[in-house]
């Protein structure tokens, strides 16, 4: 990887272009932002030390930035245009002394800018040093921590950093960051009782700006000590429409749609019905078979000879998500229970233990932890739920609600990959009773009004696992 693009990758560093630097100040002097003193705690080349110069021209501005051959570029660009009651510091955000610089500020402070848009995991592989202590701020348990939950952007840590600032400041934060990242910021503004007082989000077209495919914003955060707290937040397409939507918090949840939820809440509880996602075994190219006319094909172009009771049919998630029928795929489940002993394998499969066997060096080379406190050959996201006959699924990262009723193939209950959440059951009239409720105008709406389609992965399990199944007898 060469300097410059590992530099990229590591700093997460995207560059705003001057011309929407200029954009962001008007809008916000536009809606009645004002500041005497600025602070862009990560300037880059300094778009925003600029923009804010011209805009707010009698601001003092404070410019901090890790990288010493832009803070070289931005003192030449300033040379040029004059820089009176502007401050440039090479400065590593981590290590800086936040809190001695900010007690020189007491009047109303912006704080600006365009924070790193990369995640600790992609830092971690990096071995970069540009990182917060490691300490799982957010606080996952266990084996959230693990698989990844508590694998957050860097911008989060700078920014709840941010948000300390303004504890007993007015003033206001106007960040670009990805969208999913202003609303965990604005839920953790609320939890930590912060005196944030207008919200918004003005989406941008991160992929034209930054060549980012990533559903991004502009958020402006308000705060004001005197004034009662409020954590709704206006939604507006770009910078320049004036209609919007409001999203907030109510009981916990964050809500897309805060008219339907406020509906149609009581659709919403606990239930025993358990949205679980298909099987993970991360090596499709030897677990995953195809049947054509002379027999199993695996990914790796290797017709193969095993015992079909071990096989069962497979459905991917873009198969249900794109409402395509089953492509003669099968799966290798090789235990019943997550943890199970594999060994019965050798003695009631032989085919298939030795077809492991042969692909033992892939297999136990498989990268996540749970694989190494696990017998061999271990998959996971198993259990009796698998092998009900019956099946609804909905595959998480399409942007649509479009559940499936999914029945048995071949005398087998289909199996899905990690990609797709899905419900089981005994009976053909159970699922079919599940099915005409979970496509019901209202549960699709109080369902709509949670779930936030610009996400990665946005129809997630936590969210499924929320509708309160009220015939628990019709759906059980």
């Amino acid at each position: 990887m060469n300097n410059k693009i590992r530099n990229k990758k590591e700093f997460g560093d995207f560059q705003t272009p001057d011309y929407f630097a200029i954009q962001v100040c008007e809008k916000l002097k536009n809606i009645g932002i004002n500041a005497d003193s600025i602070i862009e705690p990560t300037c880059g080349v300094g778009a925003f030390v600029i923009a804010s110069r011209k805009i707010f021209p009698d601001a003092e501005i404070f410019g901090y930035e890790i990288n010493k051959d832009y803070v070289e570029i931005l003192d030449n660009k300033l040379s040029s245009i004059g820089n009176t009651n502007i401050h440039i510091k090479q400065s590593d955000f981590f290590s800086t002394n936040w809190k001695e610089n900010l007690s020189k500020i007491n009047d109303k402070l912006l704080v600006i800018g365009n924070l790193p848009w990369v995640t600790n995991s992609t830092q971690g592989s990096l071995r970069s040093n540009n990182l917060p202590e490691k300490n799982n701020f957010l606080g996952f348990k266990g084996v959230d921590a693990i698989t990844g939950k508590a694998n957050f952007d860097i911008s989060e840590w700078m920014l709840i950093e941010n948000l300390s600032w303004f504890h007993n400041k007015n003033g206001t934060i106007a960040m670009l960051v990805k969208t999913a990242v202003a609303r965990k910021i604005i839920a953790y503004a609320k939890k930590s009782n912060a005196h944030l007082i207008n919200a918004s989000i003005y989406k941008i077209n991160a992929k034209e700006l930054f060549n980012a495919s990533v559903d991004a914003c502009l958020m402006v955060l308000v705060f004001d000590q005197k004034s009662t707290p409020c954590y709704d937040c206006s939604v507006f397409d770009s910078l320049n429409t004036t209609d919007c939507t409001t999203i907030g918090h109510r009981d916990g949840l964050t809500i897309s749609n805060l008219d339907d939820y406020n509906q149609l809440k009581n659709l919403l509880g606990s239930s025993s019905i358990k949205w679980r996602s298909g099987i993970k075994h991360d090596l499709s190219s030897v677990m995953e078979l195809t049947r054509d006319e002379r027999g199993y094909i695996n990914g790796l172009g290797e017709y193969v000879d095993i015992e079909p009771d071990i096989l069962y049919p497979l459905m991917k998630g873009s198969d249900i998500g794109s409402g395509n029928e089953w492509r003669n795929k099968f799966a290798i489940v090789t235990q019943k229970a997550i943890g199970m002993d594999t060994s019965y394998i050798r003695e009631k499969y032989p085919k298939t233990w030795n077809y492991l066997l042969s692909h033992s060096e892939k297999l136990d080379a498989r990268g996540s932890s749970i694989y190494k406190k696990n017998p061999r050959f271990s998959i996971f996201g198993v259990g009796d739920y698998s092998f009900k006959m019956w099946k609804i699924a909905i595959c998480s990262l399409y942007k649509n609600l479009s559940f499936r009723l999914v029945e048995p193939i071949e005398r087998k209950p289909v199996q899905f990959d990690d990609t797709v959440y899905f419900i089981s059951f005994n009976s053909k009239e159970e699922a079919e009773n599940a099915y005409s409720y979970l496509t019901s105008d209202s549960v699709q709406k109080i369902l709509n009004s949670l779930i936030f389609w610009g996400d990665k992965r946005p129809i997630k399990a936590s969210i499924l696992n929320l509708l309160k199944w009220e015939d628990s007898e019709n759906h059980h």
